[in-house]
């Protein structure tokens, strides 16, 4: 299925009857809360699942948006069928190390959010974004993406976040007119204590 920019795939409260598979381009996973307040919990990318907690039974109902974040491309599998292709060894190997993957991915985000300033957080946040440590050559050009989803995603305000950015850029750590370029030395950021 072809997604046009902003346009959900899912949405927070809907039925949780497929999962999708991200085949190209990028999706936004946020959540509302009660009083109405957004977090961006995930950014993700080609190669990527949304929506598996509809192989949990326990789970009828979404607990986020996904929407895409850029043009994109998603493989939607129904919860049947991905209940049944889980049940082959070479498959549910491959998706249960995604899943495993995954949850470190959030333990990591959740103890940056404990323990870490936002500007070490928007750092880290880059450098994800980035696919810094990620197998294969990095993306240093991150699709265009708002310093309001910047600031959600890493818990502060879009005024801080535009503080921060400009301190990268007066740094040398990115570059930042109109395409934004993060270097490896961004690193120095999350490392420094």
């Amino acid at each position: 299925m072809a997604f046009e920019k902003r346009q959900t795939l899912f949405s927070q409260g809907d039925d949780a009857d497929a999962i999708f598979y991200i085949q190209k381009g990028r999706v936004k996973l946020t959540v509302i809360s009660k009083r109405g307040k957004e977090a961006t919990i995930a950014l993700l990318g080609a190669g990527e699942f949304v929506g598996e907690e509809c192989i949990a039974a326990i789970q009828p109902q979404r607990m986020a948006t996904a929407a895409a974040l850029t043009a994109c491309t998603a493989l939607r599998i129904d919860r049947k069928e991905m209940v049944r292709v889980l049940h082959e060894k070479a498959f549910s190997e491959v998706f249960v190390s995604y899943l495993l993957t995954r949850n470190i991915r959030f333990q990591e985000d959740l103890i940056d959010q404990l323990f870490n300033s936002s500007e070490k957080r928007l750092a880290r946040a880059l450098l994800l974004l980035a696919q810094f440590g990620k197998e294969g050559v990095p993306e240093t050009v991150i699709p265009k993406i708002s310093q309001e989803t910047l600031a959600e995603m890493i818990g502060t305000t879009r005024s801080r976040v535009s503080f921060f950015m400009n301190r990268f850029r007066k740094l040398g750590f990115i570059e930042y007119n109109g395409k934004l370029r993060v270097h490896s030395s961004l690193l120095n950021v999350v490392l420094h204590d």
